[in-house]
């Protein structure tokens, strides 16, 4: 990617994005990135706070743009400023994600419409707007998580739909809705799935990547899903045992991938993992090294 490369961190203003957009800043010279948040004023103030943290070891500029992953016209005007702006974008980072907590009283039908539509919904429709004007040879990260491995946790024609190798987006969207209708009538069990929507959300996310890896050869863009690792965040109510910098340092690893590999696939602590056959408690709390 010669030139100024063009970076996208979705939900940064705190958590594991911070520290994304904050590595980014710190290795990634002659390079615009844009720390995007839904709320205006939170991510200005993380903007301005990175920059103080990173103080004279800052290669990138870094800028601030809103974004809401869930609403499509706040997309749009994102994907419209990039073209007009930069022509276009090199590197996109879909960080942006959302859990209910375990205590939460809301319906398991709303907790899985709600997280479904932030951790895979959003991951999606930035997707198609951007990679459109994403120029040819350039990165997608899409940090989901070690709750979106399947073994032991769907039954196996769901396994098996996930990681054919010919999957569509039509059949993940199938997926999603089927979990909703099944927590509707409260069968998720019996039709094969976990209780979890977050589960879900991120097995989606992860299938999707999988699909953009096929899509995208052609233009030699670099699709990859990642675990960041159980990090000390809000959204594990700060019961990780990674630092945010710990969690994002895999993140920003491909992110700034020199070569085109590895591509196309789940990756944690830098290192590939079989997303349809590791086993979730054999990487729940390592740190790393």
């Amino acid at each position: 990617m010669a030139g100024i490369r063009i970076f996208v961190v979705t939900g940064a203003n705190k958590g594991i994005g911070y520290g994304i957009v904050k590595g980014l800043g710190e290795q990634a010279s002659n390079a615009v990135i844009y720390l995007t948040a839904r709320d205006e004023t939170r991510g200005k103030n993380a903007l301005h706070q990175i920059s103080e943290e990173l103080g004279n070891k800052k290669k990138a500029e870094i800028r601030f743009q809103q974004l809401d992953v869930t609403d499509k016209d706040s997309i749009r005007r994102l994907a419209t400023f990039l073209k007009k702006e930069h022509d276009g974008l090199d590197v996109l980072v879909n960080n942006a994600g959302f859990a209910y907590k375990t205590n939460a009283t809301e319906s398991a039908e709303v907790q899985a419409r709600d997280t479904i539509a932030v951790n895979y919904e959003g991951v999606k429709n930035v997707c198609d707007a951007l990679i459109p004007i994403m120029r040819n040879g350039g990165r997608i990260v899409n940090v989901c998580s070690q709750m979106g491995l399947l073994d032991g946790i769907y039954k196996q024609e769901i396994i098996n739909t996930l990681t054919k190798s010919d999957l569509t987006v039509s059949e993940i969207d199938q997926f999603c809705q089927n979990y909703i209708r099944a927590c509707e009538k409260g069968n998720r069990r019996e039709q094969g799935y976990p209780e979890s929507a977050y589960r879900v959300s991120k097995a989606a996310a992860v299938a999707l990547t999988m699909v953009l890896h096929r899509q995208l050869k052609d233009r030699h863009i670099v699709v990859n899903a990642c675990c960041p690792g159980y990090v000390n965040t809000d959204m594990t109510s700060h019961k990780g045992s990674l630092t945010i910098e710990e969690g994002a340092d895999t993140p920003v690893y491909l992110a700034t991938l020199e070569s085109d590999e590895p591509n196309g696939q789940f990756i944690y602590l830098r290192k590939p993992i079989d997303w349809a056959t590791h086993r979730l408690k054999l990487i729940m709390c390592t740190k790393k090294p």
